[in-house]
């Protein structure tokens, strides 16, 4: 079981969204150093434990396209917000997709024709995020077509990268606003990129954990309810329930798996399902630290969710995501935050979000 703060223990909601977005940013940094090589060469480098820290890193540490596409996601709801609060309708998904057009130009990519001219903001200033750091081939290939992909009519309808569920985090962040919203604004925005049913329904699951997670659900409850929603589908993804059943047994076992075992049983996390899997069933394997101290919990899920041979950037952010929102900005290692690249653009980001929805 996943260990329940007391009330008086309780993270604020404030401490969730720093949390989550930094906790993501965290896993993603550190799994980024490691993300194309296999599990012998991480031994190879850094000892029989794998990666467990940033002290092990030479020459500081970078987050990945993970965490920039995260905080374009941040910013594409934070624009639907204001106009709402404003007064006026805004639909949610074409500000999403003025974000990660804004993104897109930060690779370097130029707009097609057929796109809208996005006004710049904010976000668009920060030189950190302007560096081109292994992003996604469907993320940039599903926007520099220039048309507004939908789930009945998708740009790449067949990939199923987990490009959509590492950006999806900040949908879960949003309070005020129904489960349904939460899934459907998530799905939406994953059909910006990607066609796959795994890509959206992984990106949906997430978003409705960290949802349920945020108003103060265990991971557990969180994670079988967010199973609960894509099996009522009418059309559920088979490998996605598949994959998040196995990651519900394998964390109940009371033994971690291998690095071997990680991948044979729950996949490399190149894929939206088996990245979700994974990072799920870190965070969960590692529970029982939590009771103890939950900056331990941390490190530890961490660790597990990185190293193997897969996507280990998308698999640890995942995991961070989820332990941020649980344990709140508190439980986050404060040596892994003076590690951390360009915090202070991802506590901006958490603060306009948080301006936004409970002021």
């Amino acid at each position: 079981m996943t260990a329940e703060p007391s009330p008086s223990t309780m993270p604020s909601f404030e401490s969730r969204v720093h949390g989550c977005l930094l906790g993501g940013a965290l896993g993603d940094s550190l799994g980024y150093a490691v993300e194309f090589d296999d599990v012998a060469t991480i031994r190879s480098r850094f000892g029989a434990a794998g990666l467990t820290s940033f002290g092990q890193l030479d020459g500081g540490s970078h987050f990945s396209d993970d965490t920039q596409m995260t905080l374009y996601t941040v910013d594409g709801l934070v624009e639907a917000l204001e106009w709402a609060n404003d007064g006026v309708a805004a639909d949610e998904t074409a500000c999403l997709w003025l974000a990660y057009l804004r993104w897109l130009a930060t690779q370097g990519v130029a707009l097609p024709a057929s796109a809208p001219a996005p006004q710049p903001r904010w976000i668009d200033s920060q030189e950190v995020l302007r560096h081109r750091r292994h992003p996604g081939k469907a993320c940039l290939s599903g926007l520099a077509t220039g048309q507004m992909g939908t789930k009945f009519r998708p740009v790449n309808p067949e990939s199923k990268g987990c490009g959509t569920v590492m950006r999806s985090a900040p949908f879960g962040l949003v309070p005020h606003i129904s489960e349904a919203a939460v899934y459907k604004l998530s799905t939406d925005a994953a059909s910006l990129t990607h066609g796959h049913p795994s890509a959206r329904q992984s990106a949906g699951a997430f978003s409705v954990l960290v949802h349920k997670v945020t108003a103060g659900s265990d991971v557990r409850t969180a994670a079988e309810h967010a199973l609960s929603v894509v099996s009522a589908l009418p059309d559920p993804d088979p490998e996605l329930l598949g994959r998040l059943r196995e990651a519900l047994e394998l964390s109940s076992t009371g033994t971690l798996l291998s690095p071997e075992e990680l991948t044979a049983q729950l996949g490399e996390g190149w894929v939206a399902e088996e990245a979700l899997a994974v990072g799920l069933y870190a965070v969960l394997a590692t529970a029982a630290e939590a009771q103890r101290d939950p900056a331990a919990h941390f490190r530890q899920a961490i660790a597990l969710a990185l190293n193997h041979s897969g996507d280990s950037d998308s698999t640890a952010s995942i995991a961070g995501n989820i332990l941020g929102a649980l344990h709140g900005e508190e439980a986050l290692p404060s040596d892994w935050l003076e590690a951390l690249e360009a915090p202070e653009v991802i506590r901006g980001m958490a603060q306009r979000l948080i301006a936004v929805t409970v002021g």
